[in-house]
């Protein structure tokens, strides 16, 4: 990308911009708030079509709110034909979590973060039943916890122990079969609807950033060498802005922009799109006596993103607890989105590669129909598996969010890839985030990617790398590698969640 105009070098012209961010959920404003630390003259505008922020994807309600970190996720180290587990996924996770604390600790430090706000310290626990399924946590354990990424990982078949990790779990059930656990107290609880509102009140005190709300990106193209331009519209009518950088973080709307975008990168991907309940417990007296967020195995035949959860959550400054996830369809790639969204993204380029991943992933539309036409009695029976002494009259069924799977054209056809996936055009001036999970607690280290696809000439900078060590202590280093750096940057982040 070529050097941008800091904002002291606009000369008269309001709708000319550093950065134009559209979407106004965790990724742009993480990616907002490191431009603001790495160059605090850039003008940013962040675009949202909604009349808030973090009100899709990021909103609490809306997504797993755990920090994750591969403590307790069983999906992120599959088991190998041979036995063994593989770590490498785990570890990746791990490392990318660890850079949202360490930015978070930094922020927090220059006092432009108050993370009481959004962050809460939680146990993050894996939970198994079956002669099996306890073979294989036994393995994932004795693996893991010879790393010092997972060092802090304990394990135990003793019930007593187990009663004290998770009451509410052992309470009333039957023990004919064997039970185990592996537990990580440094886990975490996030709400990253608070922690969106937290990086963006903190960056309009700058005078700045220009926040657009109730605004749609109608259409957005190239129109020289160097320069963006996208027409907006909201009730005061219509507008057209120009930057020579643009990103695309709107969750289950990006991918419909970044093929209105017309960059040949787009011509790779479709989407397919998933949404998802959760059962909500609100009465304090059942939330108050769980502590934990505690993960199993997904059921025989169901996708990894099934894995269920029984997680205590901070929402709006109550504690809940909450089940769950069930898969719902919806053709919406947005929760607040259109029944149209999924037709109007296939083109000719990514109709084979769809066809071909619907083909390939009949046991996924068969668990997902399954999931639609599944009776109330059989949905809290789930439930009833983690939590024997469950009751229906304290649980109420609350929609999530919508995600939206990345289909990627490869070589090989057409593929549904797991995770997020940042595509960016050649030149580097345009940049969306594609997918879903584990994305908002690796925020981080995703936009810091963009950054160094798309900004590379100032991330090689003297001054950016100077900024990028105040922000990052351990950037340059391989926390991996060198467990004493590991320790340095989990030191500074234990003071986040009062471990310290």
């Amino acid at each position: 990308m070529q050097e941008t105009l800091p904002f002291s070098h606009l000369v008269g012209s309001e709708n000319r911009y550093d950065a134009v961010l559209v979407g106004a959920g965790v990724m742009s404003a993480t990616l907002a708030s490191l431009l603001h630390k790495l160059d605090p003259n850039l003008r940013l505008l962040v675009v949202e079509r909604l009349n808030a922020p973090g009100l899709e994807s990021s909103a609490a309600l809306n997504n797993a709110g755990t920090g994750h970190a591969a403590n307790c996720e069983l999906n992120y180290t599959p088991q190998g034909k041979e036995g063994t587990i593989k770590v490498t996924k785990a570890l990746s996770i791990n490392l990318a979590y660890e850079r949202s604390l360490e930015f978070w600790a930094s922020l927090r430090e220059q006092g432009c973060l108050e993370t009481s706000k959004f962050l809460h310290r939680v146990p993050h626990i894996s939970f198994v039943s079956g002669e099996n399924d306890v073979g294989f946590l036994r393995q994932r354990f004795d693996q893991l916890s010879s790393l010092p990424s997972f060092s802090l990982m304990k394990w135990s078949e003793d019930v007593s122990k187990l009663r004290e990790w998770m009451p509410l779990v052992l309470e009333g059930r039957n023990l004919s079969e064997p039970i185990a656990a592996t537990c990580v107290e440094r886990g975490t609880d996030i709400d990253f609807g608070a922690l969106t509102a937290s990086f963006l009140d903190s960056l309009q005190e700058t005078d700045v950033l220009e926040l657009s709300f109730n605004t749609e990106v109608v259409n957005l193209f190239k129109c020289n060498d160097s320069l963006w331009n996208l027409e907006l519209n909201n009730e005061n009518g219509g507008r057209n802005v120009t930057a020579p950088f643009v990103f695309i973080g709107a969750g289950g709307g990006a991918l419909p922009l970044l093929q209105r975008s017309g960059i040949p990168e787009a011509q790779n991907y479709a989407g397919f799109p998933v949404s998802g309940k959760w059962l909500v417990c609100s009465d304090q007296n059942i939330s108050k006596r769980h502590f934990a967020k505690v993960y199993g195995k997904a059921r025989l035949g169901a996708p990894p993103m099934s894995m269920p959860h029984l997680d205590s959550r901070w929402i709006k400054g109550s504690r809940l607890l909450l089940f769950g996830p069930y898969a719902g369809y919806t053709n919406k790639f947005l929760k607040q989105g259109s029944n149209l969204d999924l037709l109007r993204s296939l083109r000719i380029n990514n109709l084979g590669p769809t066809l071909q991943v619907g083909i390939k992933n009949l046991n996924l539309l068969s668990y997902l129909v399954g999931q639609v036409l599944q009776k109330e009695e059989e949905r809290f029976d789930q439930l009833k598996e983690f939590f024997p002494n469950a009751l229906s009259k304290d649980w109420n069924l609350e929609t999530a969010g919508q995600r939206v799977q990345i289909i990627k054209r490869t070589v090989k056809g057409g593929i549904l890839q797991m995770g997020t996936e940042v595509v960016a055009s050649a030149d580097g001036s345009l940049a969306a985030l594609l997918g879903a999970s584990p994305g908002a607690s690796t925020a981080v280290s995703i936009m810091l990617e963009v950054l160094r696809r798309c900004w590379s000439e100032r991330m090689d900078s003297s001054l950016w790398k100077e900024r990028l060590v105040e922000l990052f202590p351990s950037y340059g280093q391989d926390p991996l590698s060198d467990s004493d750096c590991l320790t340095r940057m989990r030191n500074r982040s234990d003071d986040l969640l009062g471990l310290s």
